[in-house]
Formats: C-alpha cells, structure tokens, sequence
C-alpha cells in the first residue's frame, strides 16, 4: 500500500517520522522506512499537529462572502469608503440589472441603512447589503421590486407606517434565498482557502431547514470539492434524508435578540430535539438570550453534547449554571480583535468584563471549543488563537484582559474533535485518521506570533493540499 513519509516533523516536542497509508496515520518512530512507492516530505522539523476544526462556520455562506463586496471594517471604515466600494463594484451602468451583494455592514460605518440610503449609492442595480451580526438584509428598491416583497411577506419584513418595506429584512435568509436568482457559491475555493489555514473539519452551524442548501453541501463533500471533514446541524425541520451521508451534530436553535422566543416555545424545542435523539446548539449573543436559553434548560433538562454558539456576555454566574448543566460552549475569539474597539465604545460597561469570555469559563469547569462565525469572522482561526491569546483590540487596547489564555490553550480549542468541542485535544498517533496541519516552524516559535502563515502543509485522509519541500 502506497503511502507518504513524512521526515523530522516535531510532534509533542520530538522530532520523529510519520507514515501516512489508507487514509490514517500508520507509524510513528524516530526512523520510519519509506516503502519503494511511497512519497517522502522533509518537513525540516517543522511541527505537525492535527488538523485545526472550526466548530462553528457557515460554509454557504462563506462562499457567497468570498465574491461579494467587503463594507465593514477594517477595509471599510466611513461612509466615503462605504459609497466608493459599492460604486466601483457596481461599475456604472455595465452591470445594470445584474445583483450585487455586500456583506459585514455595521451602523459605526455609515449608520442606519434602508432603501433609500442604498437607492443614493446604487440605483440602477438590485443590492442587498447583509449586516454583519448575519442577522439582517438590507434592499434597495430595484432588489425590494425583484425579490417581490409584497403584503403576503412575513414579520420579518419591516415595513414604514404607511406599509412600504424599508429594506430591513430580519431573520429570512431561507425564504430570501428563494427569492433570488440561483448561484451557487463556489464552495471549492471556500474549501480551499480553508485548507491554507490547516483547517481539516468543520461544523456547519447554519439553521437551515431547505433540503436543497444540504445536498449542495453533501454533493460538494461527494464529489471531493470540499474534502474536509463536515458535520451539519440544521433547524428542527430538517429533513433526517437531507443530506444523508453527513454526519449530524446538534439542532440548531436560535434565540434572537431583536425577537426573543417564548419560554414555553424554546423548552418544547429543546424537548423536541431531545426527543429525537439529538443534542442542541442554542445561538445566544446577548446576556438576556443566554439567561433565556438556561431557564429552558432547567425545564427541558440538558442532554449530552448540548452546548450555546457564542455566549458573548457571560460572567461568573452564568458560567456557574453552564458547568452545572455541562454544557459547552462555542466561541469566537477573533472578535475581540475585529470588534473589540466597536465593543468598547458601544457595550454597556458593566457587559465590557464579561465579554466574549473564554479563561473564566474554562476555570468554571465549562468546556470551550473555538470557531471563526466565518463569514461573520474572518476564515482564519489562526487570527482567532492571537486573539485568545492578547485580547487586543485592532486598536491595540485590551478587553477582558483576565480571559487571556495561554497559546497552547487557546490553540487546544481548534483541536477537539468535531463531535466533542471543549472535549479532549486529537493528537498525532497510530491509528489516527491523517487529517494533519504541518507547520513551517516548531510549535513554540509558531506559537510565540500565531498566524496561519506558518502553515506548509494541510493533509485530509492523508492527501496532501498544500505546497512544501518534498522529493
């Protein structure tokens, strides 16, 4: 059987061989003996560790974002940076009629956005603009006039007082999409750009309940398009037949702070997920969110795996019911240092201690697993681990300082596996699938400026993704 031998890779802190064949790690040694047929890598003791996984991402998504246009810090950051992104990436009249897409809006760079704000800039092409939390669309009247907003659409749609649709769309990204003209997003070169940061495997966290998003997802991973490793989760409503040959994670359940759900109704969700025989992963951004998400715990009862996306406000006593309850928590680091300056000048300040907490729930006992949001976040979670580890802001000041977190620590979040976030890290041993990450450097000296600059090589079932030194 034909394999790969992978020369002086440090793992553990020794420097040893690694055989790769069939899909998984098969010797481990000082000295391994390549066989006649198989390839040789020097990885110059470079660290080889297992392949980061993002426990949180929106893979569809992601994709859509790599060809729409950026319109949120840092590369825009004031409204003549706003209206010239959308201009030159409207391009006059030579794309008239065509859609354009702008993703990561927030109000501190132009403010309040309706269709009238966006008819100024863009008028002739229909442009929806998504607000970077993910959970707001933003419409000019040519989108608004061609996604047919009429008196049958839902809550969702805000409307003025005379009942004309402001161009404010909450939480209806399902039904938007089946508005819109189909153009499936490349998910290849999503993956690919995965790969360069040594990402491996990945949750999906998105709550949708369309067959159809699923079975793009499933085909991609099919046809090797997307060769990581990828769990779903999805609404309650989703098919069990969609997307059959993926592997499940947790319903999806989100708690939306601008339209919080009854008690009653987030305990019959829970319940239900339960009953089904799956665990739940409750979105909660806010503190009244996540203290609404543990009351309906105490009703539903917690089950294994159960566990919150984000938990960005979190102080002592909310961390005290969630290692109570043992339920883990998925979070996103990187953002204190994409909008850890934003926090600082707009989170109320008795919030600012206990923001995206990440130390003091670890020492609370709660387990902890690490994701990007991608495209919420930036892709790369080295960027997500430099934060962890400073907590700095991009305007170089420190928020929640005492949630710092040592760099092996905060790297050990991206290094649980995909059904266990928070649980135990992988390690490089026999037996193991070889979905490896294979640095530059050893892993002290990466560690000491992680960044994913470091990564020479991504490896998925032993198949090697990315450019190194071999022979």
């Amino acid at each position: 059987m034909s394999g790969l031998v992978i020369q002086r890779a440090e793992v553990e802190g020794a420097v040893v061989d690694v055989r790769l064949a069939g899909g998984r790690i098969v010797d481990l040694a000082p000295e391994v003996e390549a066989q006649p047929s198989d390839e040789v890598l020097d990885a110059g003791g470079g660290a080889l560790l297992p392949g980061l996984h993002d426990h949180h991402i929106h893979l569809m998504a992601f994709a859509a974002a790599r060809r729409s246009v950026p319109l949120g810090p840092p590369d825009v950051t004031d409204v003549a940076a706003f209206e010239a992104a959308l201009r030159a990436a409207a391009g006059g009249d030579a794309g008239r009629g065509s859609w354009l897409r702008g993703t990561g809006y927030h109000e501190s760079v132009a403010g309040e956005l309706d269709r009238y704000r966006l008819d100024a800039v863009v008028p002739h092409r229909p442009l929806r603009v998504q607000h970077r939390s993910g959970a707001m669309w933003i419409l000019n009247s040519a989108a608004i006039e061609l996604a047919r907003l009429g008196a049958d659409a839902p809550s969702g749609v805000e409307r003025d007082a005379g009942g004309i649709p402001t161009g404010r769309i909450y939480g209806l990204d399902e039904w938007l999409r089946h508005r819109l003209p189909a153009d499936p997003p490349d998910l290849a070169a999503a993956a690919a750009e995965l790969l360069s940061y040594g990402v491996t495997g990945l949750t999906d966290a998105t709550p949708t309940e369309d067959s159809d998003h699923v079975r793009l997802l499933a085909d991609a991973v099919a046809d090797g398009r997307v060769p990581q490793r990828l769990v779903i989760t999805g609404g309650l409503q989703l098919s069990p037949e969609a997307g059959a040959a993926l592997d499940r994670g947790p319903v999806k359940l989100v708690v939306a702070d601008h339209d919080l759900p009854a008690l009653d109704d987030l305990t019959a969700a829970i319940t239900t997920a339960h009953d089904r025989g799956r665990p739940v992963a409750v979105h909660c951004v806010t503190r009244a969110a996540l203290l609404l998400a543990l009351a309906a715990w105490d009703d539903a009862g917690p089950r294994s795996g159960d566990r919150v996306e984000h938990a960005a406000v979190a102080g002592a006593a909310e961390a005290t019911r969630l290692a109570a309850a043992g339920i883990t928590v998925v979070t996103q680091p990187g953002f204190v240092a994409e909008r850890g300056d934003a926090y600082l000048a707009d989170v109320d300040p008795e919030d600012q201690p206990d923001l995206w907490p990440c130390a003091s729930l670890l020492d609370h006992g709660v387990p902890v697993g690490g994701s990007t949001d991608a495209p919420f976040g930036h892709a790369d979670p080295w960027r997500a681990i430099a934060a962890a580890t400073t907590r700095r802001t991009a305007g170089g000041r420190t928020l929640g300082a005492g949630e710092q977190l040592d760099p092996r620590r905060a790297l050990a979040l991206f290094l649980t596996s995909l059904d266990d976030p928070g649980g135990r890290p992988r390690r490089v041993s026999v037996g193991q699938p070889a979905d490896l990450c294979l640095l530059r450097l050893p892993l002290a000296s990466a560690l000491e400026n992680p960044s994913s600059a470091h990564v020479a090589a991504t490896f998925t079932a032993g198949r090697m993704h990315s450019q190194a030194t071999s022979r």
